[in-house]
């Protein structure tokens, strides 16, 4: 790639029927007029954000209608997507939260299953999430070639372990993705220190969509989807509205930081944990 490449994260107030969110989705594509080669990318949870995990199992067995859907949008469009996280089937009790990678051409060039799920207690309206209750946690890391630099996929709590993110660098990524939903008060303490520094300590472009608001099924998220430079820069912000926010992806840019300080090289604990 010699020219930067536009990348592009929509941030959502995804409701709980899949065919509002969809349009939502279409809509912002319409407004967006994109002139150029581009990568948008969604939230977790961005096709629905459903009242409870069971309503999640019970929509993973109609989702591949809406897999269908998205490749054509790719194809009319001209754009590659990075679909957040989709519901899919994992058994009859579970399903994994898909972060799907589609080509301009509508193919689906990667599936990334959310490994760290979200066990915890936070002071908010929900109270506790127990996301293993009825979601499957993947297995493997995924680092794939796009137009737009080596990608690396990881979902929301993901952003909590640098030695995922490590095992991606080892694997040549440049940009990372993390669609996030993200509570408010999370949010609020951790949001942005946890994506600059993986952003900093891996020397990579940082993609994080995020969830914002106060969603049907009672939910609040913290918003501020980011664009962030390997250097740790952010480039966009968008804060606590609805929309798409822009940056641009310089490779070159990212080569000369690394160059400059080769912290990789200089690396003298690589992560085994994920071998």
């Amino acid at each position: 790639m010699d020219h930067p490449s536009k990348v592009i994260a929509i941030q959502m107030c995804s409701g709980v029927e899949p065919s509002v969110n969809y349009q939502y989705l279409v809509r912002q594509l319409e407004e967006l007029n994109l002139q150029q080669p581009a990568l948008v990318c969604l939230p977790e949870a961005w096709l629905a954000f459903c009242h409870t995990s069971q309503d999640s199992v019970i929509l993973s067995a109609t989702n591949t209608y809406w897999i269908t859907k998205l490749k054509l949008l790719c194809r009319n469009y001209g754009i590659w997507l990075a679909a957040g996280t989709i519901a899919l089937p994992h058994d009859n009790e579970r399903y994994v939260a898909a972060s799907l990678l589609f080509n301009d051409t509508g193919d689906i060039v990667a599936q990334y299953n959310k490994m760290h799920l979200f066990d915890v207690d936070v002071d908010d309206n929900t109270q506790g999430y127990r996301e293993s209750s009825h979601c499957a946690a993947g297995t493997e890391v995924k680092v794939v070639d796009s137009p737009f630099g080596r990608i690396g996929l990881s979902v929301c709590y993901d952003v909590r372990f640098p030695g995922l993110y490590q095992k991606m660098v080892d694997q040549g990524a440049q940009l990372l993705l993390i669609p996030s939903a993200f509570t408010t008060v999370t949010g609020a303490a951790h949001w942005q220190p946890l994506l600059q520094a993986r952003a900093i300590e891996t020397q990579c472009y940082v993609v994080a969509a995020a969830q914002v608001g106060i969603h049907e099924n009672g939910r609040k998220t913290f918003g501020h989807s980011l664009i962030l430079s390997p250097w740790g820069t952010v480039l966009a912000d968008a804060k606590g509205t609805c929309g798409a926010v822009q940056g641009d992806i310089d490779l070159a840019e990212l080569m000369q930081i690394r160059t400059k300080m080769p912290v990789q090289a200089h690396n003298r604990f690589k992560s085994e944990f994920y071998e």
